[in-house]
């Protein structure tokens, strides 16, 4: 993946989304494309209005290991949940953002990129150990090109998104 702009801060509110929650590893990705689908159907039928871009919600990172994502939507109010479609808030507070181009799911070297830079402006992350992983409280890919429409999907632009501990930064 090839990071294309450099990292930067924004503020936001908190945000009701919708979503579907997966563990997945990153060879099995193009999975998701059925996930994407489910999800967008689910939206239209129940006549819930999208808020902003697809994203995934990592809780956990490894390249190694299985991940614990939510592939999901910002909605403009909250919805009910039925089970299997989740609601939650991406949280309120600061992000470090990194846009990039690559497929989704390939951010580890935008997550090396993000970390030298927040390492150099003293600024940590707001996560928690959980059974010894490292769990994240906002750690989100948003997709600025829809991965569904690119046949080529290296060409996917993403943003990367890191909620800041702003009681350490």
């Amino acid at each position: 993946m090839q990071t294309n702009i450099a990292p930067q801060l924004q503020t936001g509110c908190a945000q009701p989304y919708v979503a579907i929650a997966v563990r997945i590893n990153h060879d099995k990705w193009d999975m998701l494309d059925a996930v994407i689908i489910e999800l967008t159907d689910w939206l239209s039928l129940n006549g819930v209005k999208v808020a902003g871009p697809l994203f995934y919600r990592y809780w956990t990172l490894g390249n190694l290991e299985m991940l614990n994502i939510e592939v999901g939507y910002p909605v403009a109010t909250k919805v009910q949940s039925n089970g299997h479609i989740i609601i939650g808030t991406i949280p309120k507070g600061t992000f470090a953002t990194l846009v990039n181009c690559g497929p989704p799911g390939s951010i580890s070297s935008s997550l090396n990129s993000i970390q030298c830079w927040a390492d150099e402006q003293g600024i940590y992350w707001k996560h928690e150990r959980q059974n010894g992983k490292q769990v994240w409280a906002g750690c989100f890919e948003f997709c600025l090109t829809n991965p569904l429409e690119l046949a080529d999907k290296s060409q996917c632009r993403t943003a990367l998104a890191l909620l800041i501990n702003d009681e350490t930064s």
